[in-house]
């Protein structure tokens, strides 16, 4: 039976894990924050009623998980990996059973008084359960193939089931934190030369499996001019907006294109197109700057962490917090075909704001405990 009390304070006091806590990163975390905050509040044509306000009291609920979550040993984190896997996994598997179509996918999952979005927890298990593998390997098997297997059966497992419903953004996701994580922890080289060659051989069968939606979207990705009232809309107007934003925008809640509705969903997914129309390029490299930021402490806190578990925790929550952020802005500028990535922090969304919230949670946990030992092996999973 596992004993709490190992874990709550007996290496270190909950005063000072509070001293060892980085505020200022939470301070950042809520700037970027309030850009979603006055966006929403814009798109509701001043008001905080339906999405501003929700959007507030979910980011406060998530800061209190962050500080729940860091205060906690990471070695607590470390043995329960597989266990949070194993639900995130059986949430996927219900929601091919029981889930509810949205949006014209089947993502979601209904707990009665809320709904989730059991991919957006996955992401964060998912690294979780590899860095707790992979801390348990050497160097050297870790490019043992038997050694291979598991991970790749525990990012493929995720990846098939969230293709089915199907969300091929969450899927690539997926697959590039995997990627990250099988990186990070000293995976070979000609391996990945070996996927990578292997994903453009399978190109054509992928090609043919696709739904003529997601044939569209690539299409239409490399010529939107081709069907400017259909496919090509969002994509258009997305590119029309910024570009009328110029340097400064047209001022808060002055954007024509947004709140005349020529922009689509610009409370989720496009909501860094419409910043770009009322606060300009100033307003977005202001934003992006701080992601930035977060990125940088993020990856400072993996290579101050002096075991392998905190590591490649945080490496995994750096790097998939900046594929959010990369996917995301690429695809309102048009150097990506459009995919349901939202922007991490500003698009409204539940499950997505306190799955980021947790993760960072980790990382901060990592931070505060950064100079813990933690042991190799079977036996410190055990």
């Amino acid at each position: 039976m596992l004993d709490l009390r190992r874990f709550t304070g007996h290496e270190m006091r909950l005063t000072e894990k509070l001293g060892e806590f980085n505020w200022g990163f939470l301070l950042l975390l809520t700037l970027i924050a309030s850009f979603g905050f006055a966006m929403l509040y814009s798109v509701a044509e001043g008001s905080f009623s339906p999405w501003a306000m929700r959007q507030v009291a979910r980011f406060g609920v998530g800061a209190c998980i962050l500080i729940v979550v860091a205060m906690i040993d990471l070695r607590l984190w470390m043995r329960v990996a597989y266990p949070l896997y194993a639900v995130a996994l059986a949430m996927l598997v219900a929601v091919e059973i029981t889930g509810f179509v949205g949006m014209g996918a089947q993502r979601w999952l209904s707990l009665g008084f809320v709904s989730i979005q059991p991919s957006e927890v996955m992401k964060v298990t998912l690294i979780i359960a590899l860095a707790r593998y992979f801390h348990g390997l050497t160097l050297e098997e870790v490019s043992r193939i038997r050694n291979l297997l598991v991970p790749l059966a525990m990012v493929g497992a995720p990846v098939g089931l969230v293709v089915l419903q199907p969300d091929l953004g969450t899927a690539v996701l997926l697959i590039a934190s995997g990627a990250i994580l099988f990186f990070a922890a000293g995976l070979r080289w000609r391996y990945f030369i070996i996927a990578g060659a292997g994903v453009l051989a399978v190109i054509p069968v992928i090609w043919s499996r696709l739904h003529d939606y997601q044939r569209n979207r690539v299409l239409t990705f490399l010529e939107p001019e081709r069907d400017p009232l259909g496919t090509g809309y969002h994509i258009l107007q997305s590119k029309i907006a910024l570009g009328s934003g110029g340097m400064l925008g047209k001022g808060f809640m002055e954007g024509t294109q947004a709140q005349l509705n020529f922009l689509p969903e610009k409370h989720t997914d496009f909501i860094f197109t419409m910043l770009g129309e009322e606060l300009g390029l100033v307003g977005g490299i202001v934003l992006l700057a701080l992601y930035f930021i977060v990125l940088m402490v993020s990856l400072n806190i993996a290579l101050q962490c002096r075991n392998q578990f905190g590591r490649l925790l945080a490496m995994g929550v750096s790097m998939t917090f900046f594929f959010y952020v990369f996917i995301n802005t690429a695809m309102v500028m048009g150097l990506l075909p459009v995919v349901g990535v939202p922007l991490p922090l500003v698009s409204y969304g539940g499950t997505s704001m306190l799955s980021l919230m947790f993760a960072f949670g980790l990382l901060m946990s990592v931070h505060i405990h950064r100079n813990l030992e933690i042991s190799r092996g079977p036996s410190a999973f055990w």
